[in-house]
Order: C-alpha cells, then structure tokens, then sequence
C-alpha cells in the first residue's frame, strides 16, 4: 500500500495524513484491476487500512479515517455445485443395486444417499442423527441444525422404503457387538457411529461410481434437493424452513442458479436469443 500510494501523490515525502477517500479506493482498483486479486482479498486488505487509520487517529497521526467509509467490494457467491434429474436417477440406481445385493453396506449407503436427498440434509445433520429421531409412520425426521434448531423435515417414499430396508441390519449389527452405539441411525461396521470423514467418504464413492464426482460432494445433494424443489414450483419460504436456513437471502441462491440454467436453455435453443 505504501508503495502505490508513493506512485499516487508522486511525492516521496507524502504523508498518512494526506491519503483520502479517493486514495483508498484507487488502492483497490489497482489490486483488482492490475494485480489481478480477489475481492475477497481486496476486503481484506480494506479491513487492514481500516485499521491502520483508526490507530493512526487514535495516535492523532491523521485527522480522520478516509478507509471508514469506503465500500467493501461486493464479494460474488459462487453457485452451489447440484446434480440434474438424470444424474440424480443414475446415481440412486447404481446405490440401488448394490442395495439389492443384500450386504449391509450397500444397504446402509443407499439410505444414507436416499435420506440426504430426500430431505435435504446437511451433512453434520445426518452424522448426528439417532434412531428416535426418525419416525417411519408419520415419515419424517427431527433435525438439530446450526445453532442447536430443532426442525421436523418430511422423508420421501424412496428413502422410507431405504431405511427400512436398513432397520433390521441396523439391529442385527447392534444384537452382535457388545459396544455397538444403540442410539445412533448410522452405524459402521464396528457398530460404532459413522463420522462425518466416513460419510464423505460413502458419498464420494458413489458419485465416483457413476462419473459425476467433478466438484461434487456430500453437500450437493443438498443443493439439489433446494434446486430440484424450486424447479418444480416450490415456494421459497418453504424451502427456507425445510433447509433449515435463518434468513431468505441464504435460500435464494438456489433461485440464482435455477435462473443461470433457464437462461442458458434459452440461449441455446431460442432462434434470436
């Protein structure tokens, strides 16, 4: 900073007391313009001038703070990464079968992948599930969420039918292990809770599976079941609660990226687009 600004005023003498406003800000034009950084760098280095000029005022080094009422950039949200309709069939017939193969892994996986999906789970949510926080009767799920909110989430007929496929092997590994954690939905083979790594990990592979692990993750299918519900005529505010979220600026993203594509189909297809 000291650099440019001995460029800007073109004086080797000038002072912290004489850097204004305009100063700060062609600062920031020079780091996004010329030296090619992020605006999320370039927020950074304006909350470090910000408080460089509050201890040079705290010192009566300068008169005022000129960084105080520059603007942060606005930092762009990058759209969630999400799987399409055809994606998301071929991934849960691949789960499918090796469901159907009857090993209790495969079983257990398909669950897990179904009730992400299903009810757009996060994915420290589904980790810390206990079994008496599913109810296959009424079907749905309580969710302790960020900031320790409770929520209730409707479960899919997919995932009931994948879950209670799961049940009686859940069962079968808790009568045989001694040590096996009676209360969590999900269970490694040693009967102990699955983490959150091991999950990952589950969920990576089947992606892999079926070729659509590019910049995908555990957290994608939340953002397709967002993506896929707004797509159908959802209401927002309602995708809001099922989410989980605390505010409707988190939720529209979702309408961001349903607009990126729409507006994509219709550059390729109109005649005069």
């Amino acid at each position: 900073m000291e650099e440019f600004l001995g460029h800007y005023f073109g004086d080797p003498d000038w002072g912290w007391n004489g850097v204004d406003r305009l100063a700060i800000r062609s600062y920031m034009g020079e780091c996004i313009d010329r030296r090619g950084l992020s605006k999320r760098s370039v927020a950074r280095k304006l909350s470090a001038a910000r408080a460089l000029f509050r201890f040079l005022h705290l010192e009566d080094l300068v008169e005022s703070n000129p960084a105080r009422t520059v603007r942060v950039p606005r930092i762009d949200r990058n759209l969630p990464g999400f799987l399409t309709r055809q994606q998301v069939d071929a991934l849960f017939r691949a789960a499918e079968a090796h469901a159907l193969a009857g090993g209790f892994h495969g079983i257990r996986n398909h669950a897990i992948l179904e009730l992400l999906y299903s009810s757009g789970l996060r994915l420290s949510e589904l980790q810390k599930l206990d079994r008496t926080d599913l109810d296959l009767v009424s079907d749905r799920v309580r969710v302790m969420g960020k900031g320790r909110k409770e929520r209730i989430v409707p479960v899919g007929g997919a995932a009931v039918r994948a879950l209670r496929r799961y049940e009686p092997r859940r069962e079968e590994l808790i009568t045989a292990s001694s040590a096996a954690d009676r209360r969590a939905l999900f269970l490694a083979q040693t009967g102990k809770r699955l983490s959150a790594r091991q999950i990952q990990k589950i969920v990576g592979g089947l992606l892999d599976a079926v070729g659509e692990d590019a910049g995908l993750s555990t957290h994608s299918l939340r953002h397709s079941f967002a993506t896929h519900l707004i797509d159908a005529g959802a209401d927002l505010l309602a995708v809001k609660e099922l989410l989980g979220h605390s505010s409707i600026s988190t939720t529209t993203v979702y309408t961001h990226t349903s607009t990126e594509r729409l507006m994509k189909v219709y550059r390729q297809a109109h005649p005069r687009a």
